[in-house]
C-alpha cells in the first residue's frame, strides 16, 4: 500500500501567513497595554504641587532653576546656596527683600504653625545642632522648594520624616 501525501507549496505558504497574522494579532494585543504612573509616587506628588501653585511667576522661577546645583554662597546658575535661592525667590517674585544668610533669614520671619503655611512662606531646618543652618520656600500640601546640597535646587517633601526632625521654624516674612 502506498500512500502518498499531497501538499503543495501554496498550502505551506498559506499555513505559514496564518500563522505569522496570528503572531502579529497576539504581539499586537500586548503592545495596547496602558502604563500608568501610579499617583502616589513622590514624583507625580511634587508635580501636583507644582501645577497647584497660584502664582504662574513662581512656577517658571522654580522650573527655570530646578536642576541648579548646589554651590556654597554662590547666587547664579553656576551654584546657589539654600539662603541665596531663598533670597532670590522672595525678591523676584514678592519683591521682598530677606538678608543673605538662612539664620538671618529665620529671624525677619513671623511664626506660622506648619499647618497654616502658604505658598511663600518659609521653611527653616537646622541638620547640624541648634542653629537654622537650612531654609526653603513652602509651596502647598506639605511640599517646598530649596537648594539641596546633594540634589541641587529641587521640589520635596516637607512630610518626610528626615525633614521632620530638623524643621525648626516656619511662618511669614514680616
Amino acid at each position: 500500500m502506498d500512500i502518498t501525501l499531497n501538499f503543495t507549496p501554496y498550502t505551506f505558504r498559506h499555513k505559514n501567513i496564518l500563522y505569522l497574522i496570528a503572531l502579529v494579532a497576539f504581539l499586537s494585543s500586548c503592545g495596547t497595554r496602558k502604563y500608568t504612573v501610579k499617583s502616589d509616587t513622590k514624583a507625580a506628588k511634587a508635580a501636583d504641587a507644582m501645577a497647584n501653585l497660584k502664582s504662574k511667576q513662581l512656577y517658571r522661577f522654580i522650573t527655570d532653576w530646578t536642576g541648579v546645583r548646589y554651590r556654597f554662597g554662590g547666587l547664579d546658575k553656576s551654584g546657589i546656596d539654600c539662603s541665596g535661592f531663598a533670597f532670590l525667590l522672595e525678591k523676584e517674585i514678592y519683591g521682598i527683600t530677606l538678608p543673605r544668610i538662612s539664620r538671618d533669614q529665620a529671624n525677619a520671619v513671623r511664626r506660622k504653625d506648619i499647618d497654616n503655611l502658604k505658598e511663600g512662606d518659609l521653611v527653616f531646618f537646622s541638620f547640624g545642632g541648634n542653629d537654622v543652618d537650612h531654609v526653603g520656600v513652602y509651596l502647598n500640601n506639605g511640599f517646598f522648594v530649596h537648594a539641596s546640597t546633594t540634589r541641587g535646587v529641587i521640589v520635596d517633601d516637607l512630610t518626610l520624616p528626615a525633614y521632620q526632625k530638623v524643621l525648626v521654624k516656619s511662618g511669614s516674612v514680616n
